[in-house]
């Protein structure tokens, strides 16, 4: 299409309208409850999006070629509760689009939630989602599409279901294949700011504190020995020997195996982990979750914590390959870039989800972070859209061949 009309609902900061206004679209009507994300998404846009949706009549919203929306995914998604379409407040909403589609019938609907809604609830939350829309007049394809930012190049890996609605009288759509030989290479490098450039970079630096912790974890790293690099937990509290009078039963099976590995592990290394645990309580920082190491970042001869992406989590600091940034959340965990030797700032966060450099984060850090963690990937938006709306170069790429 040339020129449409679209609704942006639950628009957050715009990855909808910025791939939809980049293919010829202008945006109607947006939604948010979020109050900060509305203003943000009003900077931007010269636009002021209305409050909660389930408080707005479909007759009052105007009329439009396409529908977007990004429904909340927390009653979905494995970070949450996972109770679907049972939680009371997130759980419904894809019923708002629903009510909504069936009264406008657009030509069109693109939606993105959390990989999970897939699978969740054995697959029965899908098969909902499925044949309520056919019911009302779509045709999608028989299973949601899955697909991340990285395989196209973009540094982030954040899978994410895609779900594309064609009106019946408009046409069909062909099923989307996507191989292994389609994904592009990925290179940190390519959205990193260069340091110079950042304004008051040393506000995103580890401080002294955090960067003797992580080289305390570097050492342990390099020079424990075993067959391969430990892909369990480390405990540094089960670095020890087995208590006789401890009985493991009284915890869940993973838990047991997950000591016993870490004792083994010590065994293994007694007199190396003794003295480095010694040295490590001398940390102010050693205690907690940061005691705890998640190697994520696969098997090398020269393992190190500093060539790879950090992240402090509640389960412990979290290692993964150098090649890719682990998903952006809307909590706060934010990525460390072991190389530069600080955490990744707004303004990289926005190019990982694909935002131009001319748009404008909440001035409040926290929010900009937050907000960049729930919003859309505007690339992925954009494949999807040319693929539903039929652009021949997307469709002979990515449909089954003949």
């Amino acid at each position: 299409m040339n020129s449409f009309k679209y609704i942006d609902l639950f628009c957050g900061i715009g990855g909808f309208h910025q791939a939809m206004k980049s293919l010829g679209g202008e945006c109607v009507f947006a939604s948010d409850v979020d109050e900060d994300c509305r203003e943000t998404y009003k900077a931007n846009y010269g636009i002021e999006p209305v409050g909660d949706i389930t408080a707005i009549d479909a007759k009052d919203i105007p009329a439009h070629d396409v529908l977007c929306g990004g429904f909340p995914c927390q009653a979905f998604s494995k970070a949450g509760k996972r109770l679907g379409f049972e939680d009371p407040t997130k759980g419904t909403l894809f019923f708002d689009i629903l009510r909504i589609m069936k009264y406008h019938k657009p030509k069109y609907a693109l939606l993105e939630n959390v990989r999970n809604l897939a699978s969740h609830d054995n697959g029965n939350t899908w098969k909902v989602i499925h044949s309520s829309l056919k019911e009302i007049g779509y045709n999608l394809l028989e299973e949601p599409v899955i697909f991340s930012p990285h395989y196209l190049g973009i540094p982030q890996h954040r899978e994410r279901v895609y779900i594309m609605c064609v009106r019946k009288d408009i046409g069909d759509i062909p099923p989307f294949v996507f191989s292994e030989k389609d994904i592009l290479p990925c290179n940190i490098e390519s959205i990193l700011q260069d340091d110079k450039e950042i304004e008051n970079v040393k506000h995103y630096q580890l401080d002294k504190d955090k960067q003797v912790l992580i080289n305390l974890w570097d050492e342990f790293i390099k020079n424990i020995k075993c067959q391969k690099l430990p892909g369990f937990p480390i405990w540094s509290d089960r670095l020890c020997d087995l208590n006789p009078d401890e009985d493991l039963s009284q915890y869940p099976k993973w838990k047991q195996n997950f000591i016993l590995k870490n004792n083994a592990l010590y065994i293994e290394n007694r007199v190396f982990i003794d003295r480095w645990l010694k040295k490590a309580m001398k940390c102010p920082l050693f205690f907690g979750a940061k005691a705890k190491l998640e190697w994520q970042a696969g098997q090398t001869d020269t393992p190190s914590l500093w060539e790879n992406i950090l992240q402090f989590r509640p389960s412990g600091i979290r290692v993964k390959p150098g090649t890719y940034f682990p998903a952006l959340v809307a909590i706060t965990q934010t990525s460390i870039v072991g190389c530069r030797k600080r955490e990744l700032t707004p303004r990289e966060c926005a190019r990982l989800q694909s935002f131009p450099d001319s748009f404008q984060p909440d001035t409040k850090e926290q929010q900009a972070y937050k907000q960049f963690g729930n919003a859309v990937n505007v690339e992925c938006v954009r494949l999807f859209a040319q693929y539903m709306f039929g652009n021949p170069e997307t469709r002979l790429k990515y449909q089954v061949p003949e």
